[in-house]
């Protein structure tokens, strides 16, 4: 595939999201399909929910038509990313259990483990087989969950998968990747970058579990690839900011006895919008140091260990930001 081609099909997948939102739009204004704002919410106003749809069904399909004759390959994802898809959007529809959501992700992963077995071992030996795996399948099921978690104010997962997604894409054409891995980030990216006009401040549409929790998943997927890699520091580099603030809060969360499942307010960029920063600031703010993470992951193809050491400064500074001074005032 030509960069020529490459040019066309992140355009033309973008133009396809932006307009297949718009269609979804009107289907969940049509069926009342809202979200309903409450004390926990980081919003004011009910907006529709479920945008999403459009995002994961345009990636898939442009991806699915620039795999061409190795599209059987991957087959077993686009199974479970359309099983999960089906799953959040009942679940945006009429609300599931966290058992059923659970058990829907849990299965999702299993699927690809048993469909499309790695070409290595994700932590390189250091521990047997069985145990590799056993632990990818969690990481891989926590970072579907808190790319749902972290889905809290308008434009900040667009602006995270479309980071992640540019991120691989670049990796990819620097030699550092394969190329349906590539492929796959640059469509991912395209999608959400065609989603974000409608979710930016202030929000026409939420993407909703349908869009959340397959982004999660397909980006969690790409990430362990790339883990099982020589260049593995990219796959903790380019979602950094998303690992360390969910992970963080809900280790504060599980410190204080609460109930991690129970809707909260207290992610990093959400002490942000508190203190009363924007919706559009705050993504910015991790737009940009987005941006320094991808940066961070192509020097990490020569200089790892310092790159890594590199991406935890910025992302801890960008908490430091987000959360403010501890005791809400200005100094």
């Amino acid at each position: 595939m030509t960069l020529l081609h490459m040019f066309y099909l992140f355009f033309s997948t973008t133009l396809a999201s932006f307009a297949a939102t718009g269609l979804v739009l009107g289907v969940l204004k049509h069926r009342g399909i809202v979200d309903t704002p409450n004390d926990r919410s980081s919003h004011k106003n009910p907006t529709p929910r479920g945008g999403g749809l459009a995002v994961i069904l345009v990636s898939l399909g442009a991806w699915g038509f620039s795999l061409g004759d190795v599209l059987n390959a991957y087959q077993g994802l686009f199974i479970a990313t359309l099983l999960l898809g089906f799953v959040s959007w009942i679940d945006d529809v009429q609300s599931l259990s966290a058992r059923i959501r659970l058990l829907s992700q849990f299965l999702a992963v299993a699927l690809v483990f048993w469909l499309m077995p790695t070409s290595g071992l994700y932590f390189h030996g250091i521990l047997p087989q069985w145990l590799d795996s056993l632990i990818a399948v969690f990481i891989w099921v926590w970072f579907i969950n808190l790319f749902n978690f972290m889905d809290g104010i308008d434009g900040i997962s667009a602006i995270e998968a479309s980071s992640i997604g540019l991120g691989l894409f670049i990796l990819m054409a620097l030699g550092a990747l394969q190329l349906t891995h590539g492929l796959l980030g640059l469509v991912i990216a395209a999608s959400a970058l065609g989603f974000v006009w409608w979710n930016w401040q202030p929000a026409k549409v939420f993407l909703g579990d349908v869009g959340s929790v397959p982004l999660g998943f397909l980006l969690g997927w790409l990430l362990l690839e790339t883990l099982s890699t020589s260049h593995w520091p990219v796959a903790v580099i380019l979602p950094l900011y998303y690992l360390a603030d969910a992970t963080i809060t809900l280790g504060h969360r599980v410190w204080r006895n609460e109930r991690v499942w129970r809707a909260h307010r207290e992610h990093f960029y959400q002490q942000a919008t508190a203190r009363g920063l924007g919706h559009a600031q705050v993504t910015l703010l991790i737009g940009g140091a987005n941006t320094l993470l991808v940066g961070l992951a192509i020097f990490s193809m020569t200089q790892p260990l310092s790159a890594l050491f590199c991406a935890f400064i910025v992302v801890g500074g960008l908490l430091l930001v987000l959360r403010g001074p501890k005791n809400g005032n200005a100094s």
